[in-house]
């Protein structure tokens, strides 16, 4: 992530790093060996970096003890959910090196997911907030359920933007809403301006995920750390899919392809070219930006400048990234 989004909490970030290899740490081997190779295999920490930015939203040379503690579970949780996911896809990379169910095997990996869970919320009880705790089990909930309709529709070429926005918001936009929205609490922001971070928080995952969905076709495996067109080769349709199947001259053979389940290395590459020579991309780029606008846009005025100014390099960091 881009250097200007996280200047504000590089020092917290660094004591996140700390505690979540503290609490990987298992008396079994395997378990901490797991959880030690998901922690160093990094990632963007967009979730608790969206909640510590959020909770110095007021004040932001103020003292974050407890959030540390709060950032740590929820990236603990996004791990959990990224360890599951490879194991149901039966990924074999994830950010350019092995996943955990392609080293240890898929049932280790399950349960060393479920062990970050019980982790997560192991260090959520220290703080004795009950809001925080029901907001993340909701959001683990919200996850689930979007991993649910995932498996629902793959295959199904008969879906709607609106059939699409449900899933993503599921899968991404509650969680990132919700770190903005505990972090924003923490500050204690007045109501109206905890859910309009919280929105904030909710369109930056939108467009998150909807630029995920067009790296898939557009970005290198390098650029990725994984196999390109991997969603489509599992008959997971993201908006670039539907908005081929609207205006390609060829939709009728993407369609075709997507309905026989038919996702070889010939049939594949023939739909992704499918998608990438109509204006699928740019059309859902153009989503994208809508929803970054509209986040930036509704910003609470009460937000402290500094903090105002990570939100919105956060959000152009969404806009152009290219992994």
């Amino acid at each position: 992530m881009e250097a200007a989004a996280l200047a504000l909490i590089e020092r917290d970030m660094a004591e996140v790093e700390t505690l979540l290899m503290s609490v990987t740490y298992s008396q079994v081997d395997m378990v901490t060996d797991i959880g030690q190779h998901l922690v160093q295999a990094g990632g963007k920490r967009l979730r608790p970096a969206l909640y510590l930015i959020s909770a110095k939203g007021l004040q932001t040379d103020t003292g974050l003890d407890q959030a540390i503690v709060v950032a740590a579970a929820i990236e603990l949780i996004h791990m959990a959910t990224l360890v599951h996911d490879d194991v149901i896809d039966h990924a074999s990379t994830r950010r350019g090196i092995p996943t955990a169910n392609s080293r240890w095997g898929d049932h280790p990996s399950v349960l060393a997911g479920d062990y970050l869970f019980a982790r997560a919320f192991a260090l959520l009880a220290k703080t004795n907030d009950n809001r925080v705790m029901k907001e993340l089990a909701e959001v683990v909930c919200s996850l689930c359920e979007g991993e649910i309709l995932q498996a629902n529709s793959a295959f199904l070429a008969d879906q709607s933007e609106d059939d699409y926005a449900m899933r993503i918001a599921k899968k991404t936009a509650d969680f990132l809403a919700a770190s903005c929205q505990l972090g924003a609490m923490a500050a204690g922001m007045e109501a109206a301006a905890v859910q309009a971070v919280r929105q904030y928080g909710y369109l930056v995952g939108l467009a998150f995920q909807v630029t995920d969905d067009i790296l898939d076709f557009t970005a290198s495996a390098p650029q990725l750390g994984k196999p390109v067109g991997g969603d489509l080769a599992q008959g997971i349709i993201t908006l670039p899919v539907i908005r081929a199947l609207e205006v390609s001259p060829h939709r009728e053979e993407l369609r075709m392809a997507i309905v026989a389940r038919d996702m070889s290395d010939p049939v594949l590459n023939r739909c992704l070219a499918i998608v990438r020579d109509c204006d699928a991309i740019e059309y859902s780029y153009s989503k994208v930006q809508a929803q970054l606008r509209e986040a930036i846009a509704g910003l609470p005025a009460s937000l402290a400048p500094e903090a105002q100014r990570a939100l919105v390099a956060i959000a152009d960091f969404v806009g152009l990234r290219k992994f």
